[in-house]
């Protein structure tokens, strides 16, 4: 049952402000996609890694990585290939190079790099032990409303941002909600059928759970890790600084 991890690192990044891809941007010396690369071959499950950075920086992302080789004896632990337009047509990329004898598939962001091993391996056991979707997860601690946006901001208003946003509409049990983080597991053949039939039917998504949730399969879920945090703002680069300096 080999086990491929795939990372989408061509994100351009523009929150963080850099002038840089997001995966290309250091933190504590080094940048995110090495954090996110080493952590993956480090929690013993994966067998292939493969990077899909942006195509102008393919050289210097295969140059970062190559000294970070799960052994001596396999070159192929990682591997590096041009990104696409958005996330999904990213993974498609990844998973269009996987080894043949690929049975699941860890899908993992380089923005949340410093997810421990320990949420690898929960994934990657529920996927042994029968489950064909696996995702880790947080429950929300805050409370969410459902709101009808204001679209323009009204006479008087200098800007929305200043002005009432919207209304609210409704108030959902956060007691069924959870946060959803990275890597998802897979069995390769459905992640495949997913990524194929939501490319024919034109749909996108912001994680591949959604993709395999079209499809009616159940996707099951581990505990998360709030060191799994995505990184997308200079707060949020500050907050993993801070959590690489602190005892584990």
């Amino acid at each position: 049952m080999a086990t491929a991890a795939v990372i989408p690192a061509a994100g351009a990044g523009a929150r963080l402000g850099r002038g840089m891809p997001k995966a290309l941007v250091c933190l504590n010396g080094e940048p995110l996609l090495v954090h996110a690369v080493r952590g993956t071959l480090a929690s013993s499950v994966v067998d292939e890694v493969v990077v899909v950075a942006p195509e102008a920086h393919l050289d210097q992302v295969r140059a970062l990585l190559s000294d970070h080789r799960r052994d001596s004896d396999s070159d192929r632990a990682v591997s590096v290939v041009a990104g696409g337009p958005d996330r999904v047509d990213s993974v498609r990329a990844g998973l269009a190079v996987l080894d043949p004898t690929i049975r699941f598939v860890l899908v993992h962001d380089a923005a949340r790099c410093l997810a421990p091993g320990a949420v690898f391996r929960r994934v990657h056991q529920a996927l042994a032990g029968g489950a064909q979707a696996v995702i880790p997860v947080l429950p929300l601690v805050d409370t969410v409303k459902f709101v009808e946006p204001v679209t323009a901001a009204p006479d008087g208003a200098d800007d929305l941002e200043s002005a009432i946003q919207g209304t609210v509409v409704g108030t959902p049990s956060r007691s069924g909600l959870r946060i959803v983080q990275t890597p998802q597991g897979f069995d390769r053949e459905l992640l495949q059928r997913a990524h194929r039939d939501a490319a024919a039917a034109g749909i996108s998504a912001t994680d591949d759970a959604m993709l395999v949730e079209r499809l009616g399969v159940p996707v099951a879920t581990v505990a998360g890790d709030e060191r799994s945090m995505k990184i997308t703002s200079r707060k949020d680069l500050a907050i993993a600084e801070l959590l690489l300096s602190s005892p584990s």
